[in-house]
């Protein structure tokens, strides 16, 4: 058996599949690969049995989201180190070996991110992950390489292996013995910032999360759902509440929630003023739900949080107040 697993989620992805999984195949000796299907109703299993046999293929019953598709699908592949890679990504040559190199040499690193490029913009760094993902005090995410809606040209300013806030789940790579220690993603979030909480719930834990520059991966990015979409905004303000619920110390906990909500509510007013109705109503119906699930929440918490956990109290602030576009303008 194989070191590591490359386990691709898809759902009525057979297009994705068709242009991207043969980098996967080529690139990856060092691995088995599985698909994991949520349930999909297009031709994507078959399409996989016909052209890659040597694939294996796990079928979920329901489509759980990102968090719950993982976690069925992972009960089944036996493997030491998991590699979760979205259905939109192209790898490189020699992607896994300085992933494997660092596991190896440094048994306290549970989770490493590769450096994320824009498959459209190759020179540019992608949205989801970029070099390394950080958040700031109220919980708003941002990258090395992507604040908000600007992105960095790759002009090598990243190139090092350093330790980061979180990882991208668009390549998230992770000890399975801490996945299940960690009792996998939080199905509550369904999709979007589960890999931000797991990563929390490890630095809780006294492991090490990694950014390794020399492994590239290339992604699309919104191919399952567009950033531009009410029901992505939805998620990103509900689960972000959620998160800070879970892993907020505690002398921070509820003051700052009580400005999360406060900042959330001038969000919603600017999408007003820039005609954006349905993304001001996807925030009401996160802070609905947040509020059902609060108490749910508050339960999951840990004894220990860390209470050092961000490289700026205000990433908004920092980039709407004082301009800082890059990160290197920010810390």
């Amino acid at each position: 058996m194989k070191k590591i697993a490359v386990v691709i989620l898809n759902w009525n992805g057979v297009k994705l599949l068709e242009q991207f999984l043969p980098s996967v195949i080529q690139f990856s000796p060092e691995a088995t690969i599985y698909i994991a299907d949520n349930a999909s109703t297009d031709e994507s299993i078959q399409f996989v049995r016909n052209n890659y046999p040597s694939v294996g293929i796990v079928q979920n019953k329901t489509n759980k989201g990102f968090a719950g598709g993982y976690n069925d699908a992972l009960e089944h592949i036996d493997a030491e180190f998991y590699a979760l890679v979205n259905s939109d990504i192209e790898v490189t040559e020699n992607w896994l070996q300085p992933i494997l190199k660092t596991f190896e040499s440094e048994p306290n690193t549970a989770i490493i991110q590769p450096k994320i490029l824009d498959y459209k913009r190759k020179d540019y760094f992608e949205y989801a992950g970029a070099a390394g993902g950080f958040i700031d005090k109220y919980g708003y995410p941002f990258c090395r390489g992507r604040i908000f809606d600007t992105l960095e040209k790759d002009n090598g300013q990243y190139n090092d292996d350093t330790e980061i806030f979180w990882a991208s789940g668009a390549c998230f790579f992770i000890r399975s013995k801490i996945y299940k220690e960690l009792n996998g993603f939080d199905e509550d979030f369904f999709a979007h910032q589960e890999e931000i909480d797991l990563c929390w719930r490890a630095l809780n834990k006294g492991f090490k999360i990694k950014y390794i520059s020399e492994s590239i991966v290339y992604h699309v990015g919104g191919a399952t759902l567009q950033q531009s979409n009410p029901q992505k905004t939805y998620l990103n303000f509900r689960n972000s509440l959620l998160m800070l619920t879970k892993n907020l110390p505690h002398k921070n906990l509820f003051s700052v929630i009580f400005s999360r909500l406060v900042l959330d509510g001038i969000a919603g007013v600017k999408f007003i003023f820039s005609g954006q109705f349905a993304h001001c109503l996807a925030i009401i119906r996160a802070h609905f739900s947040f509020y059902c699930l609060f108490s749910k929440n508050f339960s999951k918490r840990e004894k220990n949080q860390i209470s050092i956990y961000f490289k700026t109290k205000s990433i908004v602030y920092s980039y709407y107040v004082k301009s800082g576009t890059v990160f290197g303008d920010i810390i």
